[in-house]
C-alpha cells in the first residue's frame, strides 16, 4: 500500500462515540497496524495483516466492528453479527475488555465463549441478542454442535493470532466454524507470520484480501536487550535464576517453562525464597487464572512463572524482564514470549538461559530472528562445560510414523501422549487435535 495513512484517530472516519471512548481511554495515535488496517474493514475488504501483539492490532480490528455496528442489522436472528475467534482464553478475555473499553458509548451487547468454564452461563449467552461474540474455536464448536449457534446476522469474522490457532491444532475447528458462517461476510486474519500453511489457510477462508505487513520481527523488538546465560546443570541454572531476581531493575518478571509441573515447581521454590511470586497455566481453572493475571496487573506479584499459555494474551505494562528458564520447543514462541516486554514504547529485557542440550532449540530461535543472542557471563557464576552449539535440527528418518519420521522437537505434546505436528503430513492437510482438547 502506497497511500500516505491517517495520523490520527479523527482522520480515519471513526464515529464521534468511538472517537469520545479513544480519548477517554487515553489513546491519543493510532498505531502503524491501525493505520493501514481500519480504512480497509471500514471499506468492507477481507484483510490479511501480520501484527505482533502489543502492536494496537486488537482496536485494529475491534474499532471498525462497532462502526459497523452502530448501523442496525437488516437480517432477522439474535446470533452475533461480529465473530471473534482466538487461540486462548486470557486473549479472548483481553478482547472482551477490549470491545468494553471503545464500546462504552454504544448499546453493543458482547460476551466471550471459552473452554474451562461452565456450559450453562454460556447456553443463557446465546440465547440473547448478541453483537460480538469472541470465542476458541474448540468450545464454540461445542456449542454449535449443539444447535446453540445462529450465524443468520454475522457480518464479520475474524481469525486472530491464525498462526498460534494453526500450531495449537484448531485450524480444522476454524475451518468448520467459518464454513457454517454466511459466504458474504468480510473476513479479517491476523498473525504474527502470514508464511507456508497459515498462508493457504488465509487463501481458502479469505475474498480477495489485502495483505498488510507490519515490521519484520528484528525490528519490532529493537526496544527489547536479548542476551543468554549458559548453564552447565540444573544446580547452576537455579543459582543463575536467584542471581537475575536479586537485581532491582526487575521490577516484574514472566518466567517460561516447559511444563505446568515445572511452573508449578518453579514458583513454589521462588516464593519459598521469599519472592512474590505464582504459577500460570492451563491446568487451572478460569478463576484462579483470572485471580492470578489480576494480582499481576495490580502489583502484587513481582514474579510469573508460566508455560506457553502466557506467551500470547497477557498485556501488562510493566513487565521489565521476560526469563526463559526453559527455552521453547517452537522458536516462534520465542516471539511471542519475549514480548509481553518492551511494550507501549517502554524499553525491556529478555534473558535465555542455554544448556549443554539447548543448541538446536537455540539456533532455530537464531534463525527467525535473524540475530545472535549476546552471550553473557556473570562473575562467580561462570559456565565451565562445553558451549552449545547453534546447530540445524537433523531431519526426521523414515520409520513407522511415516516418512517425516517420528513426531520430535517440531511436534506439540499433548495429553495421554499424543502428538500434533505443526506441518501436516500431507499437502494441504492441517494437523488434526486429539480429542478433549477443545480451547
Amino acid at each position: 500500500m502506497d497511500e500516505d495513512y491517517a495520523l490520527s484517530f479523527q482522520e480515519l472516519h471513526l464515529d464521534s462515540l468511538l472517537l469520545r471512548a479513544i480519548e477517554a481511554s487515553g489513546f491519543r495515535l493510532p498505531t502503524e497496524v491501525q493505520r493501514q488496517v481500519i480504512p480497509l474493514a471500514l471499506e468492507g475488504r477481507d484483510v490479511m495483516a501480520s501484527a505482533q501483539t502489543g502492536t494496537g492490532k486488537t482496536a485494529a480490528f475491534v474499532l471498525p466492528a462497532l462502526q459497523r455496528l452502530l448501523t442496525p442489522s437488516k437480517a432477522r436472528g439474535r446470533g452475533p453479527r461480529v465473530l471473534v475467534l482466538t487461540p486462548t482464553r486470557e486473549l479472548a478475555n483481553q478482547i472482551n475488555e477490549s470491545i468494553r473499553q471503545l464500546g462504552r458509548f454504544t448499546r453493543c451487547s458482547f460476551g466471550t465463549i471459552v473452554g474451562g468454564v461452565a456450559y450453562p452461563p454460556q447456553q443463557q449467552l446465546l440465547g440473547r441478542l448478541l453483537d460480538v461474540l469472541v470465542a476458541t474455536p474448540g468450545r464454540l464448536l461445542d456449542h454449535m454442535e449443539r444447535g446453540r449457534l445462529d450465524f443468520s446476522r454475522l457480518e464479520v469474522l475474524v481469525l486472530d493470532e491464525a498462526d498460534r490457532m494453526l500450531d495449537m491444532g484448531f485450524i480444522e475447528d476454524v475451518e468448520r466454524i467459518a464454513a457454517a458462517t454466511p459466504a458474504g461476510r468480510q473476513s479479517l486474519l491476523f498473525g504474527a507470520t502470514l508464511e507456508g500453511d497459515i498462508l493457504r489457510v488465509a487463501q481458502r477462508l479469505l475474498q480477495d484480501p489485502v495483505r498488510v505487513q507490519i515490521a519484520g520481527i528484528k525490528e519490532r523488538h529493537r526496544l527489547i536487550e536479548q542476551r543468554m546465560h549458559r548453564f552447565d546443570d540444573t544446580k547452576h541454572k537455579h543459582a543463575l535464576l536467584d542471581h537475575l531476581l536479586q537485581d532491582t531493575k526487575v521490577y516484574q518478571a514472566i518466567i517460561f517453562t516447559a511444563t505446568k509441573r515445572g511452573a508449578e515447581n518453579l514458583a513454589g521454590t521462588l516464593e519459598a525464597d521469599g519472592h512474590a511470586a505464582a504459577a500460570l497455566h492451563g491446568d487451572m481453572r478460569q478463576s484462579a487464572r483470572n485471580r492470578t493475571v489480576e494480582r499481576l496487573r495490580r502489583g502484587k506479584l513481582r514474579v510469573l512463572v508460566a508455560t506457553d499459555v502466557a506467551a500470547r494474551g497477557l498485556d501488562i505494562k510493566d513487565i521489565s524482564h521476560v526469563i526463559n528458564f526453559d527455552l521453547p520447543v517452537v522458536a516462534q514462541d520465542y516471539i511471542h514470549r519475549i514480548g509481553r516486554t518492551g511494550r507501549a514504547g517502554v524499553p525491556g529485557t529478555a534473558i535465555s538461559l542455554v544448556g549443554p542440550g539447548d543448541g538446536i532449540k537455540l539456533g532455530r530461535i537464531e534463525r527467525l530472528t535473524a540475530q545472535k543472542l549476546d552471550r553473557q557471563v556473570i562473575p562467580g557464576l561462570e559456565p565451565t562445560g562445553p558451549k552449545p552449539v547453534a546447530r540445524k535440527p537433523k531431519p526426521p528418518h523414515r520409520g513407522q510414523n511415516g516418512p517425516r519420521g517420528r513426531a520430535g522437537s517440531d511436534a506439540i505434546h499433548r495429553p495421554h501422549g499424543k502428538h500434533v505436528g505443526f506441518r501436516p503430513s500431507h499437502p494441504g492437510r492441517t494437523p488434526r487435535r486429539p480429542s478433549g482438547m477443545r480451547g
